[in-house]
């Protein structure tokens, strides 16, 4: 978009923010969000119409180096309201894209000017939080890297964007959001994987080179769990955060929706050679993903490097378990589920009156019907003092998986079903098996009303959604 483009838009700046400041030291960039097409599935079917980022799916990779200053104008090119959330990255309250609780949604035509610091390196990505459900699946979703002031030696980076669709013979995208089986089940599973919006049979290596891979699901329901044939990838990031790199449980990536995994791999089949990277997830509909194809030339080298793969920390503030605050959280609702009931427009409701609502989800009892209720923001399930530590044990009552996301926040993972975490990692998105218990602790120490959510966009509209106040 040129400067005439935007000069021409309404530029909404939140409150107390000026332009002068939004802009900050680094360039001012522009993403449009607007309908599309795409070759997505090969030259012998058609291109899907699509709702796209600059009219890429997905949208361009943003790149930045920790602790710059972002400054993006998003122009709606949309037939109906959007927002944009920066996942994974702490920014400021009002720059989180949560209509309704820390914006005004943008409406078609309108501008409106995110604006923040940067403070951790890391893989993070953006997407609409304005009937997410939808917008995401038709397209709308991109890649945000910050790039580490000290990055590791590697001979080549790439990054994959993961999503799958539910696609008609056409190559068009069905028509059937919000339905109830998805709602109520595993959330919307397509027929269609993509790594960066094409179905892919191959990916080009080298004998001998190492590459840094940069994994994002965003995907609205799909889990995957990724095996790379006969290598032996190092897990160096988890969320955009350092872990101490350790090879995948049982060599499989487990990557859920909105979740990141930073890779280090070594390519060590022999040149000429082809070995498939197959996502298992689903035992009874396993699938290969992509072939990585060797070529045939000499090795870029006989041995692999020998420098650390070990990443800088991120500056997070470390929880203080001693003097920690504990909240409870349960998952609840479902097919196959427990819950008989649940709190649900100020009203006790049961099940099936909830489910002809088209709602099915609840945490700790109470069903969010949206952001806010009549104008109302969502009130918090619970409130911290700022620069408080919290613990919040989650129990997944549910039959279904469920990837909770905090925003404004990293935590640490402390225990599943009780049993200490080998690496405590810090994530924004953990994932909870059925059934399973686990333990979280952050430091409150990003001030506002931040939204807390199953990232399985079907079950975020279906009720698993509610708000933690930091004050």
């Amino acid at each position: 978009m040129g400067g005439a483009g935007l000069a021409a838009s309404l530029l909404l700046l939140p409150r107390g923010l000026s332009l002068a400041h939004a802009t900050g030291t680094g360039p001012l960039r522009s993403l449009v969000p607007a309908p599309a097409r795409v070759r997505m599935v090969g030259a012998e079917h058609p291109e899907t119409a699509v709702w796209a980022y600059d009219g890429q799916v997905p949208g361009p990779e943003i790149r930045v180096r920790q602790g710059e200053h972002l400054s993006i104008a998003v122009t709606n090119g949309l037939p109906e309201e959007t927002t944009v959330h920066w996942h994974g990255i702490r920014t400021p309250n009002a720059m989180d894209g949560v209509p309704h609780l820390t914006q005004k949604p943008i409406a078609p035509g309108e501008t409106f000017l995110y604006s923040f610091d940067v403070e951790d390196a890391g893989t993070f990505w953006y997407h609409p939080h304005h009937n997410s459900a939808e917008q995401v699946e038709r397209g709308l979703h991109g890649a945000l890297i910050v790039e580490e002031c000290e990055p590791i030696r590697v001979d080549r980076e790439a990054t994959w964007v993961l999503d799958d669709w539910r696609l008609l013979p056409d190559a068009s995208i069905s028509e059937d959001f919000g339905n109830f089986r998805d709602m109520s089940h595993a959330g919307r599973l397509g027929n269609t994987v993509t790594i960066n919006g094409q179905v892919l049979d191959d990916m080009p290596v080298r004998a001998g080179e190492r590459l840094r891979l940069r994994l994002i699901n965003a995907a609205n329901g799909r889990l995957f769990g990724l095996r790379f044939q006969g290598h032996r990838p190092m897990v160096i990031a988890r969320d955009g955060h350092p872990v101490e790199p350790h090879e995948p449980e049982e060599g499989r990536v487990i990557l859920a929706p909105a979740q990141r995994i930073d890779l280090v791999i070594d390519m060590e089949g022999a040149p000429g050679s082809r070995v498939s990277v197959i996502d298992d997830f689903y035992p009874n509909q396993a699938y290969r993903l992509v072939d990585l194809v060797y070529d045939a030339g000499a090795p870029l080298r006989d041995h692999p490097l020998e420098t650390g793969i070990s990443l800088p920390p991120n500056p997070l503030a470390e929880p203080d378990l001693g003097s920690a605050i504990r909240h409870e959280v349960v998952l609840g609702g479902g097919m196959m589920g427990r819950m008989t009931e649940a709190m649900m427009g100020g009203r006790m409701t049961d099940i099936r009156t909830l489910m002809r609502h088209g709602m099915a989800w609840a945490i700790n009892g109470v069903v969010a019907e949206g952001h806010h209720h009549g104008g109302h923001v969502l009130d918090p399930i619970f409130t911290l003092k700022r620069g408080q530590t919290c613990v919040i044990a989650m129990e997944n009552d549910t039959a279904w998986h469920h990837p909770m996301h905090l925003h404004g926040h990293a935590f640490r993972v402390l225990s599943r079903n009780g049993r200490p975490t080998r690496f405590r990692e810090w994530q924004d998105t953990v994932l909870l098996a059925p059934r399973e218990k686990v333990e979280i602790a952050f430091v409150a120490d990003n001030p506002g009303d931040w939204m807390f959510h199953c990232h399985i966009l079907e079950h975020q509209a279906g009720g698993m959604m509610s708000t933690i106040r930091v004050a």
